[in-house]
C-alpha cells in the first residue's frame, strides 16, 4: 500500500535537507513505518560528485571532489563507523590537471584485505573530453595512497572514464570504465559534443567498455573488451552476486538503440552482453543518465532512465538468477517531469530506489521502497525539494549497511554546491 507523504512530513525533510555544522539536527520524522534522520557529512561546501560504499566491517565509506572557495579541486574520502561517527576527510589528490564532471565522477571500493581504492580522472591534452583513469589503493585508512596508476594502457589523448569497481576476491580490485580509443582518428566536429548529450555519430569509431583486473601491486590482468560499441558518456554500474560480478551500461546500436545491457564476470571471462529489456530507445545522442543495479544473493536489481517513443520514465527490473535474465520491468515514474538519475538497493525484505523529478525548473529528490519480487509497492515520500537546478545537483547516492538506507545528494545553495544526506531506518 502506497503511503502518502503529509505537509508536515515535507515541511520537516526540507529541514533535514538544509542541516550544516552549525545547524541544530532536527528531530526524526516518522512516515509509514520508516523513520528518517538527518544524516550530517563531513564535507565542506563547495563539494559535490558523492559516492557511497560499503566496508566489509560495516565502515560506510563516502567520497566526493571538493572544489569550493575557488580552490583546486580536491579528490577526498571519509569514514561513517557502526558506532555513527565520523572519520577524516582526508584528501587523496589534488591539483589543476584533475578532470571534474557532473556526471562522470570517482568511486570508492574497500576489499577484505583492508585495503581502500579509488579513483579520479587526469587530463590527458588540451582536448576537452582528452582524460585518463588514475588508480590508487590505500592501506592505512586513507592517510597514505600508492602512486597512482592509470588504468588503461592505449595511450592514446581520448576520453576514458565513467568507471564501476568491485572487490574482486580477497585483495584485488574489478574495473570497468568506458574506453574512447577506437575514437582517437575521430575529427573534431566528429567527436560528441560531450557530457551535455550532444551528437556523436560514431566517425572514426565508437565508444568501448572494457574492464580488468587489478591486485594488491596494481598490477593489470583479465583485461578485456566487453562492447566494441557503447553510448558515449552513461554511467555504468557493478554490483557483488552469489557468482560474481553484474555490470550494467548504456548500449549503443548501429540504429542509435540506446538500452541497457547487463554483463556477467565470473572471475575468469565476461558473459555475452544482453538487452535487460527491450525498450527500443532511438536517441542521436547520449542522454548521461545511466542504469543502477543491486544484488543480494543472486536476486538482482536494475533501475534506469528510458524515453523511447517520446514517454520519459524511471524503470525497475527484477533478476532470480544472477543477471543471467530479467523479468519485465515496473514504472517507477513517468512522464515530462521525470529526470532520472536513479540509485537502486536491495535488502532481504525490500528494493529501495531514489531518483530526481524536476517541474516548473524546481528539482526534488524522491523514495520508493517495492517488495523484493516488486509486485507491491510498500512506499514512495519525496525526500528533498532542491534549490540546486539542471546539472549542477548530479545524480544521488543510495547505500544499504543492514539497519538503514543512506542517502547522499548534491544541492546548491546561493551558487555553493553542497552534500546533504539523510538516514532511513524500517521500523
Amino acid at each position: 500500500m502506497r503511503t502518502p507523504l503529509r505537509p508536515f512530513v515535507l515541511i520537516a525533510l526540507a529541514l533535514l535537507a538544509g542541516c550544516g555544522e552549525d545547524t541544530a539536527v532536527p528531530k526524526a520524522v516518522v512516515t509509514g513505518d520508516l523513520t528518517i534522520d538527518a544524516w550530517p557529512l563531513p564535507a565542506m561546501p563547495g563539494s559535490a560528485q558523492p559516492d557511497l560504499a560499503m566496508a566489509p566491517d560495516g565502515r560506510i565509506l563516502l567520497s566526493w571532489i571538493n572544489s569550493g572557495g575557488g580552490r583546486r579541486p580536491a579528490l577526498q574520502i571519509a569514514e561513517f563507523y557502526p558506532d555513527q561517527h565520523w572519520e577524516g576527510p582526508r584528501t587523496v589528490a589534488v591539483g589543476n590537471s584533475m578532470f571534474t564532471n557532473w556526471a562522470d565522477t570517482p568511486h570508492i571500493v574497500a576489499t577484505a584485505d583492508h585495503a581502500l581504492w579509488t579513483h579520479w580522472l587526469q587530463k590527458s591534452a588540451d582536448a576537452p573530453y582528452a582524460y585518463d583513469v588514475m588508480l590508487v589503493r590505500s592501506l592505512d585508512h586513507g592517510m597514505n595512497w600508492s602512486a597512482p596508476r592509470v588504468v588503461h594502457d592505449d595511450g592514446t589523448k581520448t576520453e576514458h572514464g565513467f568507471v564501476s569497481m568491485w572487490a574482486q576476491g580477497e585483495g584485488s580490485l574489478g574495473i570497468a570504465w568506458l574506453d574512447g580509443r577506437s575514437t582517437a582518428d575521430a575529427t573534431a566536429a566528429d567527436k560528441h559534443a560531450g557530457h551535455d548529450g550532444g551528437h556523436d555519430d560514431g566517425h572514426g569509431g565508437a565508444m568501448t567498455l572494457r574492464a580488468a583486473v587489478f591486485d594488491a601491486n596494481l598490477r593489470a590482468s583479465a583485461e578485456t573488451e566487453i562492447d566494441a560499441m557503447t553510448c558515449d558518456c552513461c554511467q555504468t554500474d557493478v554490483a557483488a552476486t552469489a557468482d560474481g560480478a553484474v555490470l550494467v551500461y548504456r548500449d549503443r546500436s548501429a540504429r542509435e538503440i540506446r538500452d541497457i545491457y547487463a554483463t556477467r564476470f565470473d572471475g575468469k571471462a565476461w558473459s555475452k552482453p544482453a538487452r535487460v529489456h527491450a525498450d527500443d530507445w532511438n536517441m542521436p545522442a547520449c542522454p548521461v543518465n545511466g542504469p543502477s543495479v543491486a544484488a543480494r544473493g543472486n536476486d538482482v536489481a536494475v533501475a534506469w532512465y528510458t524515453a523511447a517513443g517520446d514517454k520519459p520514465a524511471v524503470k525497475l527490473a527484477r533478476s532470480a538468477d544472477g543477471g543471467a535474465t530479467f523479468a519485465d520491468p515496473i514504472a517507477l515514474d513517468t512522464g515530462a517531469t521525470t529526470q532520472g538519475r536513479v540509485a537502486v538497493a536491495i535488502d532481504a525484505q525490500q528494493v529501495w530506489t531514489v531518483w530526481l523529478r524536476e517541474e516548473n525548473g524546481a528539482q526534488s529528490l524522491w523514495l520508493a521502497r517495492y517488495s523484493t519480487d516488486l509486485s507491491k509497492e510498500l512506499q514512495r515520500i519525496k525526500l528533498a525539494d532542491l534549490q540546486g537546478k539542471g546539472r549542477a545537483t548530479g545524480f544521488p547516492k543510495l547505500l544499504l549497511n543492514g539497519t538503514a538506507a543512506h542517502v547522499v545528494w548534491t544541492d546548491v545553495v546561493e551558487g555553493v554546491p553542497q552534500l546533504r544526506g539523510v538516514r532511513l531506518a524500517a521500523r
